[in-house]
């Protein structure tokens, strides 16, 4: 989907888009446990194999904010299906930590190559208020996909955003389910996706078994694991 460039001082009103909102929930643990050199490789693959997806949902990248990327798609089913992707395929991966989507559907201005508009800041709020391994999207995205191929959606009711005026209504979006799209335990410390099979470790506490990317995680949790119990648990 391209667009020829316009002048700075041009601006066009654009036809309702789908703007998507992808980040990785626990990308600041992943810092302070793993340090910033193998955090920001792991949103370089995050943000490549995003991209790999683009061309086969006819979405497109607007920029990369941090350990998060911003896009769009002229078809709203597209989104829903690329947010889909994200979270169940590339965040489902070992040593991956989870992915949270959001997205909003309506009316933007665009000028030069910058993007303006409520749908934006609504696309964006959205996203922050998934928790990892969600995906997203309001009403308005809901009513723009129409029928979705093999994706539920499931209400999460009205949520109050910051400067925006009334409540929105959410819908969660996945294949069949309503829980977590990884379906691997998540290592309590530095909140990465664990495949059992390939852990460095587990420990049992409480009654709940945890795994661990590496013995530095087990290490952190058998020093203070009332602080962490609860958390990526099987």
């Amino acid at each position: 989907m391209s667009r020829e460039p316009r002048g700075a001082a041009e601006s066009e009103a654009e036809a309702d888009l789908t703007f998507v909102f992808a980040d990785l929930a626990g990308f600041t643990a992943l810092t302070e446990v793993h340090g910033d050199e193998h955090a920001a490789d792991v949103a370089t693959d995050f943000r490549d194999e995003v991209r790999r997806l683009l061309p086969l949902h006819m979405c497109e990248e607007v920029q990369p904010i941090g350990d998060a990327l911003m896009m769009l798609a002229a078809e709203a089913r597209r989104a829903v299906e690329l947010g889909v992707c994200i979270v169940e395929e590339i965040g489902a991966r070992h040593g991956f930590p989870v992915i949270r989507v959001g997205m909003h559907t309506g009316p933007v201005v665009r000028r030069g190559n910058d993007w303006f508009g409520s749908t934006i800041n609504v696309a964006a709020r959205v996203s922050a208020a998934a928790v990892g391994g969600e995906v997203l999207l309001t009403d308005a995205t809901r009513a723009a996909a129409g029928t979705l191929e093999g994706i539920h959606l499931h209400e999460r009711g009205r949520r109050e955003f910051k400067n925006v005026r009334d409540p929105v209504l959410l819908f969660a979006a996945a294949r069949g389910r309503s829980d977590s799209a990884s379906g691997l335990p998540m290592d309590p410390i530095c909140r990465m996706a664990v495949d059992p099979a390939h852990c460095a470790g587990y420990l049992r506490y409480a009654g709940a078994e945890y795994h661990f990317c590496s013995l530095a995680c087990a290490n952190a949790f058998s020093a203070a694991p009332d602080r962490y119990a609860g958390q990526g648990q099987t």
